[in-house]
């Protein structure tokens, strides 16, 4: 692979900078409806998308990518660290589904309740795990100590 193409490969950090620091945090959270019916299609798709964009403002975070299918929700967003990962895949799902049930009656007839209990949630970064080891095993060496090839 050529420099040209490598460069395209490269992820660009987008940082935010508060009073107590600096973060570059996203969270991957999927999530199901009850008994993973397909009931996330046409109207209730498109306002459940209006519903996650609006509680992304609300709170601050940016909204990465989205990605419906019938069956399931697919949501990649940048989060404050200050929000726990159960935090944020909660707001979206309690908000989602006080409102979707509220709006369209046949989601109140057909489950009991409109998301299932469980989601997976995980981190997003450009940092890997084995580059995170590499730096706390090396923090204390020093460059004058290091034997040079």
């Amino acid at each position: 692979m050529d420099a040209r193409h490598r460069h395209n490969r490269i992820m660009v950090r987008q940082v935010t900078v508060g009073a107590g620091g600096v973060h570059d945090l996203g969270y991957r959270v999927v999530w199901c409806p009850k008994y993973r019916r397909p009931v996330l299609t046409g109207p209730v798709r498109d306002r459940r998308d209006e519903l996650i964009r609006q509680k992304c403002t609300e709170h601050g975070w940016g909204v990465v990518a989205l990605e419906v299918m019938p069956d399931h929700v697919r949501l990649f967003v940048r989060a404050h660290p200050k929000h726990s990962p159960s935090y944020v895949a909660n707001q979206f799902k309690g908000c989602t589904s006080r409102v979707l049930r509220a709006e369209f009656p046949h989601l109140r007839s057909r489950l009991s309740t409109l998301w299932s209990w469980s989601y997976f949630v995980v981190t997003v970064g450009v940092v890997s795990a084995d580059m995170v080891r590499r730096y706390i095993d090396t923090r204390y060496e020093r460059p004058w100590r290091r034997e040079r090839p």
